[in-house]
């Protein structure tokens, strides 16, 4: 580049598909955890295999999402309002799912209804207004005039349980009506947890109450709910046995075939190794065997629809192991994706049969919806404005939060030291592949005073990494090479621009400066995979790391690699100097750097600019930054380390 004001284009890679290769590279991997998987499946022959490996999935996968938080003492179930229509009446309920934590519920009950029947738990999908939606009513009345008794309750973060209620709350335009869900979600993850466990505990809690109520037979309890209900409704059939009958709607498909899909999910629809540990969407309907299932599916909808056909058909089989095959059922309406009359038919008809024990069609009109205003369960239409000292899932990361920080003050620093590092060394590193970097330099450019060469090199099989590597132009190598400064900022080569002067002011006293694009950043963006922002919420990258996050990995550990791969390579290269390292770690995505300083003896100084204080004090706060959070989140981190821990640990060092 002959400019003093130009620099060097980070996207020119002439020779290789550097825009391609993570998701090939997830993809890749997951096809091999998903066979995994099927083999495993496949060799399920009796019904004692299949009870030992239904009890093995249930374990685990409890164990993936940080296991159940702890229950209220009591329900403490109130009724805070009655209503009627006709040929039903229902009641407005508040329960106690955890300490502190309200979930609000309507409850409707056919007139007339003669002693404990069959009932039916509907959890609600991704709409705003929760249990009040017009698809979820249509589909509860359809439920309750086929002679059912039906709770509706709210998920966090929807209709009456929304966490962010406070005066001047800035809720992105772009978001998702859920936003919350990921907004909250995503520290779940340094804690080892899964927001899932918050969701499938009100469930549990919300059965509770079913069999508490003398018009219910605890013993004749179904559940269903469309998308992030059916979301809800097949964490329940994997893990609660006292579901007699289940219809997931609009979602069960098949983690293979939405691989491919391109769309994100939300935090509570994300479960840490679930496919590393070869489970499928086959494991919810697994669980069930022999239990009754109605699998309600779209055939427009997001969630593939091929894949949902292959999921039941490849399940048949453990229905037939127990001589009950009619019982796995499915059923798929021409439609995009919502809970259709059609789909509410065909669930009613279902559960009347399996619960009640009738057999005729529900084809019946559904009775009219009482006004909504009448089935507001709380005086503000918000539990945490309504509810004095209400807690919310925020409350309870706070106290992880501290349990985890007073956890690891009580060890022996040295010792804490030891476990961190290795801790943290195994899950960088364990997932890796090793494979010959091969190095490659392109031609010299010139960027002001300075010249300019680019390099790619493999980092792990199937994904290469690159740099930019700037010298003071026209002047010797030093005896011993130059010394090497490595650079770790957001956006890698794509903003030199913006730190041109630093590298100039680097370059000055003699050093070289290498601007580092690790996986995903830089010159080695992904192409889009959705319309969303690249880089925003539910976006190309968001969708990636969560991808990793299914395979017991993440975009950070990743990242942390690189930058030691990074380091691996450069050393080799003729012309660096190996006994003069530095890390200059810049903003949020230093912290790649940052990890990689303490698993690096070679690195003599790490320079932090603008950097995250702390896991700690970077989630704990109800508003917080959660740009690019998915990439930055480290699972089970805080369990080892803060860090300040490592910063001090390097100064020891």
């Amino acid at each position: 580049m002959n400019s003093a004001l130009s620099v060097p284009d980070p996207s020119c890679m002439d020779f290789y598909d550097v825009k391609s290769q993570l998701a090939r590279f997830i993809q890749s991997r997951s096809e091999e955890a998903f066979a995994r998987g099927e083999a495993a499946r496949a060799a399920l022959q009796t019904v004692t295999e299949l009870a030992s490996y239904q009890a093995r999935v249930r374990e685990r996968f409890l164990t993936s999402v940080g296991g159940l938080p702890a229950s209220a003492p009591s329900l403490n179930a109130r009724i805070t309002g009655r209503w009627s229509g006709d040929g039903y009446h229902g009641e407005n309920l508040l329960f106690t799912s955890r300490p502190g934590v309200h979930v609000t519920a309507n409850l409707y009950l056919p007139t007339g209804h003669q002693g404990p029947g069959g009932a039916v738990l509907f959890l609600c999908g991704h709409a705003p207004e929760g249990k009040h939606h017009p698809d979820y009513l249509n589909a509860c009345l359809h439920l309750v005039g086929a002679g059912l008794v039906v709770l509706a309750m709210d998920p966090p973060g929807q209709g009456e349980r929304l966490s962010f209620t406070e005066t001047g709350t800035q809720v992105p335009a772009s978001a998702h009506p859920v936003w919350e869900h990921s907004y909250v979600g995503c520290r779940c993850l340094l804690l080892g947890q899964s927001y899932a466990r918050y969701f499938l505990h009100d469930a549990l809690r919300a059965l509770d109450y079913l069999s508490t109520r003398p018009e219910v037979d605890p013993a004749r309890i179904g559940v269903t709910g469309s998308s992030g209900g059916g979301t809800q409704t097949c964490l329940l059939m994997l893990t609660e046995p006292r579901i007699a009958a289940a219809a997931p709607v609009n979602f069960l498909t098949s983690r293979r075939a939405y691989l491919y899909a391109g769309g994100a999910q939300d935090a509570e629809q994300i479960w840490p190794g679930f496919t590393a540990d070869g489970f499928d969407h086959e494991n919810f309907l697994i669980a069930m065997a022999p239990r009754p299932v109605l699998v309600c599916a779209t055939d427009s909808d997001f969630f593939p629809i091929e894949g949902t056909r292959e999921t039941v058909s490849r399940c048949r089989r453990f229905w037939q192991i127990h001589g009950a095959e009619d019982r796995l059922q499915l059923f798929v309406d021409q439609a995009p994706h919502r809970f259709t009359t059609a789909l509410a038919r065909q669930v009613a008809t279902f559960f009347v049969r399996h619960l009640q024990g009738e057999t005729q069609e529900s084809d019946r009109r559904p009775p009219r919806p009482p006004p909504v205003a009448t089935m507001q369960v709380t005086a503000t239409g918000q539990v945490m404005t309504a509810v004095v000292e209400a807690r919310d899932a925020l409350d309870d990361i706070s106290s992880n939060l501290d349990a985890l920080a007073a956890r690891r003050a009580a060890m022996n620093d040295a010792t804490r030291r030891q476990h961190a590092l290795a801790w943290l060394r195994q899950v960088v590193t364990s997932p890796r592949e090793p494979c010959d970097a091969n190095p490659r330099r392109f031609a010299t450019e010139k960027c002001a005073d300075l010249s300019v060469s680019r390099y790619l090199w493999w980092s792990q099989p199937g994904l290469m990494n690159g740099a930019m590597c700037f010298l003071p132009d026209q002047r010797p190598i030093p005896a011993g090479g130059w010394p090497v400064t490595l650079a770790v900022w957001c956006d890698g080569t794509a903003a030199i621009a913006r730190h041109l002067d630093w590298i100039r002011a680097t370059c000055a006293r003699d050093r070289s400066v290498w601007v580092l694009d690790v996986s995903g950043m830089g010159g080695l963006e992904p192409h889009p995979i959705n319309a969303r922002p690249l880089h925003g919420m539910f976006g190309t990258l968001y969708r990636l790391a969560d991808d990793l996050l299914w395979l017991n990995d993440s975009l950070a550990a990743m990242r942390v690699h690189d930058v030691l791969r990074a380091l691996s390579v450069i050393t080799r290269l003729d012309g660096c100097a190996t006994g003069d390292i530095h890390l200059h770690a810049h903003g949020p995505q230093g912290t790649y750097a940052r990890l990689a300083a303490c698993l690096d003896d070679r690195v003599q100084q790490v320079t932090n600019v603008n950097g995250l204080e702390s896991f700690d004090a970077w989630v704990r706060p109800r508003h917080y930054d959660d740009q690019s959070a998915q990439a930055l989140i480290l699972p089970h981190a805080l369990e080892y380390f803060d860090l300040p821990d490592l910063d001090r640990w390097l100064k020891a060092r």
